[in-house]
C-alpha cells in the first residue's frame, strides 16, 4: 500500500529495516506498560473535542485504533494547543495527537509523523459585506485566530511583504485560546472573519447553521498533519511508524477515513510538502 511506505518516509535512513526489532523493545520508551498518553487539544472539533465527558473526533478514534494494533490503549490528556510542545518535551505525554501540522519550525524542536493532509479555510459572517476569499483580502481587516498555529506566521508575513509592501494596510490579527473562542468572537463582531482549519471550519457551518458560510473557494496553505514524539525517543517513533502500517491496511482504517472525508497524505503529497529542517 502506497501509503504506508510514506508514512516511514520521515524517518532516518536504514530505521525501516530496524523496525520490527525496535518495535519489541519499546515498552520502556513509553510512560505506561500497555498505553499511548498522548496530549491533545480537546477543542478542536471534529478532529478532537469532549462529547458526554469523554473524547470524541477523528484524532481520538484514529489513535485508537492505532492503538489496539500496537496492542496498547489510548489516554489523551486535555491540553491547550500553545502548551503541547513543551508539554511534550517535558515528558508530560509520549506524543501529541492534535491534528498538529508539521512546519519547519516545529520539526526543529520534535519529531512528527505524518498521518493526514489538511489545510486552511476562512469563515465569515453570512450575509456580511466582508466575504475574503483568499489571505491576500486580509489587508486592513481584523481576522481571528487560535493561537500558536502555523497560519499565524504565513499571516503576519503576509502582512508585512504583501499588505504594507503595497500601500494597504496591516493585517489586524486577533488571537484566542481556543477555536471555539475565536468563532464567538466572529459572531460577536469582535474580528470580521476566522482562519481556521478547513475541516474544522466546516463543522462550524453544520453547528450554527445558516450563521457563518466558509467564503473562501480554495484549500489555503495545505499541509501534512502529524503526531509529534519527543526528539531522541527513537523507540517510540519507530513503534508508532509500524503501529501505522499495521493499522492504516485495516478495514477500520478504510472506514475512519471515508467516515470523515478525510484525506490519506499521497506520495507525492509527502514529497512535496513535507518540510525540511
Amino acid at each position: 500500500m502506497k501509503v504506508l511506505r510514506l508514512l516511514a518516509r520521515p524517518v532516518a535512513t536504514g530505521v525501516l529495516g530496524t523496525i520490527a526489532v525496535m518495535a519489541s523493545c519499546t515498552a520502556w520508551a513509553f510512560q505506561q506498560p500497555g498505553k499511548i498518553i498522548a496530549g491533545s487539544d480537546l477543542t478542536f472539533f471534529p478532529y478532537e473535542y469532549m462529547q458526554n465527558n469523554q473524547p470524541a473526533g477523528f484524532d481520538v478514534e484514529f489513535l485508537d485504533g492505532l492503538a489496539k494494533a500496537m496492542g496498547r490503549t489510548a489516554e489523551n490528556i486535555d491540553t491547550r494547543f500553545p502548551n503541547l510542545i513543551t508539554g511534550l518535551q517535558g515528558g508530560r505525554f509520549d506524543i501529541i495527537n492534535s491534528s498538529m501540522y508539521i512546519t519547519e519550525d516545529r520539526l526543529k524542536v520534535i519529531d512528527m509523523i505524518p498521518y493526514l493532509k489538511s489545510g486552511e479555510s476562512i469563515l465569515s459572517l453570512k450575509g456580511s459585506d466582508y466575504q475574503p476569499k483568499r489571505p491576500e483580502e486580509f489587508c486592513g481587516h481584523k481576522i481571528g485566530s487560535m493561537g500558536a498555529t502555523s497560519w499565524l506566521q504565513q499571516l503576519s508575513k503576509l502582512s508585512q511583504e504583501y499588505c504594507v509592501k503595497n500601500g494597504l494596510q496591516p493585517i489586524a490579527l486577533s488571537e484566542y485560546s481556543t477555536d471555539p473562542q475565536t468563532t464567538q468572537a466572529l459572531l460577536a463582531h469582535a474580528v470580521e472573519a476566522q482562519i481556521t482549519d478547513a475541516a474544522v471550519a466546516r463543522g462550524v457551518v453544520e453547528k450554527l447553521g445558516n450563521r457563518v458560510v466558509i467564503s473562501s473557494d480554495a484549500l489555503i496553505y495545505p499541509v501534512l498533519n502529524g503526531f509529534g514524539v519527543k526528539k531522541g525517543n527513537d523507540e517510540v517513533k519507530a513503534a508508532l511508524i509500524d503501529g501505522l502500517k499495521k493499522y492504516t491496511a485495516t478495514p477500520e482504517y478504510a472506514a475512519l477515513m471515508k467516515k470523515y472525508n478525510f484525506q490519506a497524505p499521497t506520495e507525492a503529497d509527502i514529497a512535496s510538502m513535507m518540510p525540511s529542517h
